[in-house]
């Protein structure tokens, strides 16, 4: 507040303050009129300091999410950047294929160069400096000179080398553009942190689009001069592979189904659709007929043409995210300035209520005061007063918090319930150890980035011929197996690792974070500890008891846990038609496409053979 408005408020409250001595007739009531003007000023100052933070904080979140929007288009701007700039490799490749550099091909090329060359030349009103985007236009430049000197040579002079050249110069063009998009994903989350996650998100939804491009232009040298192709480029193509595969686990459909949007559900409907079914499975024919013969069932116009249909999908994904995006801020700026409004309207209505309590307490506050001082006066000086009732606020408020007391004493009996009973829903009773339901939770719910990019290790472990041990020595001697058991494998475990019950005579371990090769280690070493303790029953009888082991490596969440379960069960499987007693393991789930490298199950041999022969 500046100093004249508080000059002018402290004028009006002199006044005030005047006018009521004026009207006050004794000393008495002098006192408390002034102690109801302070009060009720105070009131006033403190609503009007209240409001004006309440109004300048709401004109705040109106002023960040105007510059929100602003700084998000901006952004929009230079991802359509990238997208052309992606885009433009498909006619340069149709212009190095069969046909050759035919009128309408020559027609569409010079089409999407105009179209790159007039974005870029908007990032200006993005703020991006024109230094920074230097680099790119001189590569771009580059680019081109080279497509049109390969496309003016014949076909079968043209080399694969020469071809090849030419493709990676226009992947170095992105790859330079790319440094843009760092820097302005930069800025916005610097300014705007609020930003961070959908920049990212955009940025790795054009990333997807952009490797979708690539792992296409990656094949097309050896079908555009009609050669087999190299072992490099099916290389090439499996990495990109994985990186697709990557980009949409971290953003695919758990960023999509998050916003519960019509337009982003049917995005995710088409590329999976679309690119991961038509367009990959396309690129799988074409790469068998390279590596078989190098005859190939179409040309590379024809083939640019059928896969930059899959790649719309993936545009739009984008596009619509980053519009779902502007829509939200556009519903939050429209709603600071509704908050605004209300804000200031109801700081009007309260300063009037105020107002109108300053008269309601002078009716009905002091004057009563006034008439209980005459009457306590009148008693000392023995003159008969009419007699007031004793205010019962006092006992209300003190049944108030009596309540309260009783509300919140059951309320913390009702937590205690509730967590004793989640605990006993996934708990296993025998064992202490989680059950099958909790430890799905687990599973099929998300976890950190850390995990999601090392992955999980699931070791399924069976005790063998475990029904014999029910049926010759009892359930309750059984169960004593199975809590012992228990208890010699929890110490081998490690402190991050998850042990669970998941049913009969099957338990399951958790790993997260954790290398294939030391997931099989640890299951190697609770074999040999299984095989190696004697379990002594109520009757004296030492018995030895086996396990075979199922192990993998994958993921979690909803389908990638249903999967992996059925990895580990399916290793576990192989273990037990392996003789029991032994480790197998199955190959990690989320691996990019490699060609067979044969059985990777390692091998446990047998050393102690249990005393129990029928199957589990």
């Amino acid at each position: 507040m500046t100093s004249r408005s508080t000059s002018h408020t402290g004028g009006f409250l002199q006044r005030m303050r005047s006018g009521l001595r004026r009207s006050m007739p004794g000393g008495a009531d002098h006192s408390l009129r002034r102690k109801l003007l302070i009060g009720t000023g105070i009131a006033l100052v403190c609503t009007a300091i209240l409001a004006t933070s309440v109004i300048s904080r709401s004109f705040d979140d109106y002023r960040r999410a105007r510059q929100n929007l602003r700084e998000l288009e901006n952004y929009r701007l230079i991802l359509d950047t990238a997208n052309l700039l992606s885009a433009e490799r498909g006619p340069s490749n149709s212009m190095l294929g069969d046909t050759g550099a035919t009128p309408e091909l020559r027609d569409r090329l010079t089409a999407f160069r105009a179209r790159s060359d007039a974005i870029l030349d908007q990032l200006s009103t993005a703020g991006v400096p024109a230094d920074m985007l230097a680099p790119t236009k001189a590569q771009l430049r580059k680019g081109r000179r080279e497509v049109d000197r390969i496309a003016a040579i014949p076909r079968s002079m043209r080399g694969l080398a020469d071809v090849q050249s030419v493709i990676e110069s226009m992947f170095a063009v992105v790859d330079i553009f790319d440094s843009v998009i760092a820097w302005k994903a930069g800025v916005l989350t610097m300014q705007n942190p609020e930003l961070a996650a959908p920049v990212m998100t955009g940025r790795m939804f054009g990333q997807l689009r952009e490797y979708g491009g690539r792992i296409a232009s990656q094949i097309m040298a050896p079908i555009a001069v009609g050669q087999p192709l190299p072992l490099k480029n099916l290389v090439d193509s499996n990495r990109t592979r994985g990186r697709i595969n990557q980009l949409w686990n971290l953003t695919g459909e758990r960023q999509i189904v998050s916003h519960n949007d019509v337009r982003l559900l049917t995005d995710l409907r088409d590329v999976e659709e679309l690119f991961f079914g038509e367009g990959l499975g396309l690129l799988d024919e074409l790469t068998v007929q390279g590596r078989q013969s190098g005859n190939y069932s179409m040309t590379a116009d024809e083939f640019t043409v059928r896969f930059v249909k899959t790649l719309k999908p993936l545009e739009r994904l984008r596009g619509d995210f980053i519009d779902l995006t502007i829509e939200q801020l556009t519903e939050r700026r429209n709603g600071a300035l509704v908050t605004l409004a209300v804000t200031i309207a109801i700081t009007a209505v309260i300063l009037g209520i105020l107002a109108g309590l300053l008269i309601a307490a002078q009716r009905f506050v002091f004057s009563p005061l006034m008439r209980a001082r005459d009457a306590v006066i009148g008693l000392a000086e023995d003159r008969p007063q009419p007699s007031y009732p004793e205010p019962r606020h006092a006992t209300e408020m003190r049944r108030l918090f009596d309540a309260i007391a009783v509300l919140r004493r059951s309320l913390a009996e009702r937590a205690s319930l509730t967590k004793k009973l989640k605990h006993q829903a996934e708990t296993d009773g025998l064992t202490g150890l989680m059950n099958r339901r909790a430890l799905d939770m687990i599973g099929e719910s998300h976890t950190s980035s850390q995990v999601m990019a090392e992955g999980v290790c699931l070791i399924l472990m069976d005790l063998d011929h475990f029904k014999s041990v029910n049926d010759r020595f009892g359930h309750l001697e059984g169960d004593l197996v199975l809590q012992e058991s228990v208890r010699l494998i929890s110490p081998m475990l490690g402190s991050n690792d998850i042990f669970a019950r998941f049913g009969g005579e099957e338990f399951v371990i958790l790993m997260p974070g954790c290398h294939l090769d030391e997931a099989n280690a640890l299951a190697a070493r609770l074999r040999s500890a299984l095989e190696a303790n004697e379990f002594l029953l109520s009757d004296g009888t030492a018995l030895t008891v086996t396990a075979s082991f199922g192990v993998a490596k994958g993921d979690l969440g909803q389908l990638a846990w249903r999967r992996l379960v059925k990895a580990a069960d399916a290793a576990l499987y192989r273990a037990k038609s392996d003789g029991r007693n032994c480790v197998r393991h199955s190959a990690p789930l989320y691996a990019p496409l490699v060609p067979d490298l044969g059985d990777l199950d390692m091998e446990m041999p047998v050393q102690k053979t249990s005393i129990l022969n029928d199957r589990r």
